[in-house]
């Protein structure tokens, strides 16, 4: 095992927050230890963010924001082209913190995780040019309107551990080109590449204040944050139970809101679809990140003439895959992200085996693995629809698959549950495919694929899967206020509408 192939320990030896340029320690006078999944070795103790280090964040980012908030679109934009750079610059180090504090395959940091998120650096640099609203016009006759947009203020972000790097992008990103300024709290379980990536944007010229983190709990400075007077926004990515209680505190606030919350994507294989590219794309599409992704294949319905041979064939390709230690070039998918889900995820599978019938994987693998929060690739078959393998978010290397006869029924059991995150349909017709992508209810619908994602595109969900964009100009919809903007034209004291409050014509 390489769990010190990132030396965390020296790296945050000045602390884990950073706050106004600069690495610090945490207050609360509670440490926490990160434990590499891969072998449940700690490699690196810190000291956790409490309510001063909150409120010391925002004193930052307050102060940073009348300065970052003026600059111009090509000012932010040229500061935003650098910080790519940098990011490029430093991308190995980003890969093995990733891989290290999350379990992550290095292929998989090192060609998506850290790649996306350069690439998401510089389509904002460019993007922070275009912020732009309606052109003026004379709509009234008597008056020119126009809208601005402008930034909302201090924005306090949470980051979920299963993708800690891109989130910390598609959080911060958006913000600070639309002019905001921005206070991240990444999950306390891996805050390393939210650091670097902090340290990357100092690096590359944005002003201290303009970029912070707080390493801390959720109760603690998670809920300070998003409760804070001068927060003007809150972005939360992670699970919907969680996002309802920070909607609880933000709309007390009334502050701007965005959540990106759980998901159970439906995965719909009509019967004239390519079996081969169907059997490929649920495998790799359900065990991405060991399965810990809200866009993952979680339900797979199957028209009944493929179903029999899309089981058969998902379970051979599954017992395939290689699982093992991050850092070996050859592994496929790593560890949970924890033992404790790694157990809940077994709870699952294990429940399951009481309705349904579990057809490959179903375990935690021994020997060398062992000490490590691994669990095989698991594929369940024949679970009832209201099953909690079918309707729960279990967060996990679990596809579970079901058939169905004809299209209507697929298309309503996909959009049988309470989540609208993601969502696929196979099919070699084009006017199934237009049914599936128009009725399935889900911010992302791929059509003869699943899981790729772009910066010009947005993700965002449906239903309890949340509301509001990551990525994409359309983001900036959540970080700016709209303003209209009206000049009188006519030079006229008294105007003729004064009449319906006094006078006469």
């Amino acid at each position: 095992m390489h769990e010190n192939r990132f030396q965390a320990q020296d790296r945050f030896a000045a602390g884990a927050q950073f706050i106004a340029g600069e690495l610090r320690r945490g207050t609360s006078g509670t440490s926490h230890t990160v434990v590499a999944p891969a072998t449940g070795r700690p490699v690196h103790t810190y000291e956790l963010a409490g309510t001063d280090d909150v409120d010391a964040a925002v004193a930052a980012a307050r102060a940073a924001y009348p300065g970052w908030s003026r600059a111009t679109p090509g000012e932010r934009s040229d500061a935003l082209h650098a910080f790519a750079a940098v990011l490029g610059e430093r991308a190995e180090e980003l890969v093995q913190a990733e891989s290290l504090q999350c379990g992550k395959p290095l292929k998989l940091s090192r060609e998506f995780d850290v790649p996306g998120t350069v690439d998401n650096a510089a389509f904002f640099a460019g993007a922070a040019r275009h912020l732009q609203g309606s052109s003026a016009g004379e709509y009234s006759g008597d008056h020119t309107s126009y809208v601005r947009r402008e930034p909302i203020g201090v924005v306090g972000s949470i980051a979920p551990w299963n993708y800690p790097l891109q989130m910390a992008a598609w959080k911060i990103l958006p913000a600070v080109a639309a002019g905001n300024t921005i206070v991240l709290k990444p999950s306390e379980l891996t805050p390393f590449t939210s650091l670097l990536f902090a340290e990357a944007a100092t690096a590359a010229g944005l002003p201290d204040g303009v970029v912070n983190i707080v390493s801390g709990a959720g109760l603690g400075a998670g809920e300070h944050l998003v409760g804070h007077e001068d927060v003007a926004m809150t972005s939360f990515t992670g699970s919907t139970a969680i996002g309802r209680r920070v909607a609880e505190i933000a709309t007390a606030g009334v502050k701007r809101l965005h959540l990106e919350l759980g998901g159970k994507a439906p995965f719909v294989v009509f019967d004239d679809a390519d079996l081969d590219a169907a059997v490929h794309g649920a495998v790799a599409g359900a065990l991405i990140n060991s399965g810990q992704d809200c866009t993952a294949a979680t339900r797979a319905y199957v028209q009944r003439p493929l179903y029999d041979a899309f089981v058969a064939g998902v379970a051979d390709l599954m017992a395939t895959v290689q699982v093992g230690d991050p850092f070996d070039p050859a592994t496929d998918i790593g560890p949970l992200i924890s033992h404790a889900h790694r157990d809940r995820v077994a709870g699952f599978v294990e429940r399951a085996r009481g309705y349904a019938r579990v057809v490959t994987g179903g375990e935690a693998p021994g020997g060398g693995l062992a000490p490590g929060a691994y669990y095989r690739p698991t594929l369940i078959a024949d679970a009832p629809q209201d099953s909690e393998a079918v309707q729960a978010e279990i967060f996990g290397p679990v596809l579970v698959v079901l058939p169905f006869d004809s299209d209507d029924e697929g298309l309503r059991l996909a959009n049988d549950t309470p989540y609208g995150l993601a969502a696929s349909a196979w099919t070699r017709d084009v006017f199934r495919a237009g049914r599936a992508t128009r009725e399935i209810k889900a911010g992302c619908v791929w059509v003869n694929d699943h899981i790729p994602i772009l910066s010009e595109m947005p993700h965002g969900g449906y239903k309890a899967s949340g509301y509001g964009k990551d990525m994409s100009a359309y983001s900036f919809e959540e970080y700016t206020q709209i303003k209209h903007v009206m000049y009188d034209n006519t030079a006229v004291a008294r105007k003729d509408w004064h009449r319906t409050v006094f006078g006469r014509r």
